[in-house]
């Protein structure tokens, strides 16, 4: 087992380095730049005032970004790798990808714990909500609200439901490479919300079209 563990961390480090030897020291820069602006913009809606606190957040932001960057990349490099290699497999191919994948799922599951540890030492419950929204581009609450907005006479116990499901999206989003990726997330969990409404007895495409109704009425007010 030690064994195992040991050529695991081997492996992990000889592609991390050649991760990083594939990337220039601007794009380096540059791409720390980036994590670093967007980090601060979403540090500052939190409200902090302490300066050194905001510091304090604004890298344990940063060094996630780096971090996920980081397991995706060499994913990807490992990935790219099997298809150069056993790209006529296909079978091969996409068993040595899915151990790959398997072996991400964990990395980012510990990454992630470790991060949200981090973030309950400086900030409360709510203030780490708003962060994970800000890393999520607030998907979340504005598809709470478009539920609540199309379906009006939702029960409580839906909304609860409805709400819970879209934290366990976010929960993932957060740790996703892509804008696209991190939408794909919350594109899976409303299509699980879609199918339980359904069940609960609700038309999804005749409140989609009814609430598109309520929209374009409203739009038309406000023009005239």
């Amino acid at each position: 087992m030690m064994r195992k563990f040991l050529v695991t961390i081997v492996l992990f480090v000889s592609s991390l380095t050649v991760s990083l030897a594939q990337t220039t020291p601007a794009e380096q820069d540059s791409y720390t730049q980036v994590i670093t602006k967007r980090s601060e913009k979403i540090v500052s809606a939190l409200g902090i005032t302490d300066s050194v606190k905001f510091k304090q957040v604004q890298a344990i932001i940063v060094d996630q970004y780096r971090a996920l960057s980081s397991i995706h990349d060499i994913r990807n490099v490992k990935v790219k790798d099997i298809k150069e290699k056993d790209g006529d497999d296909k079978t091969k191919a996409n068993a040595e990808t899915a151990t790959i994948d398997s072996n991400v799922e964990i990395q980012l599951a510990k990454q992630h714990a470790d991060y949200i540890n981090k973030l309950n030492t400086e900030l409360t419950p709510a203030q780490i909500d708003a962060v994970k929204d800000q890393m999520t581009y607030k998907i979340l609450p504005l598809t709470y609200n478009a539920y609540l907005d199309e379906l009006p006479d939702l029960t409580e116990a839906q909304k609860v439901q409805i709400k819970a499901w879209l934290v366990e999206a976010r929960e993932h989003a957060i740790d996703a490479e892509s804008s696209e990726k991190k939408h794909a997330w919350f594109g899976k969990y409303k299509g699980r919300i879609n199918n339980y409404l359904s069940a609960q007895g609700y038309d999804m495409k005749k409140a989609a079209e009814e609430w598109q109704k309520r929209i374009n009425a409203k739009q038309q007010e406000q023009k005239g």
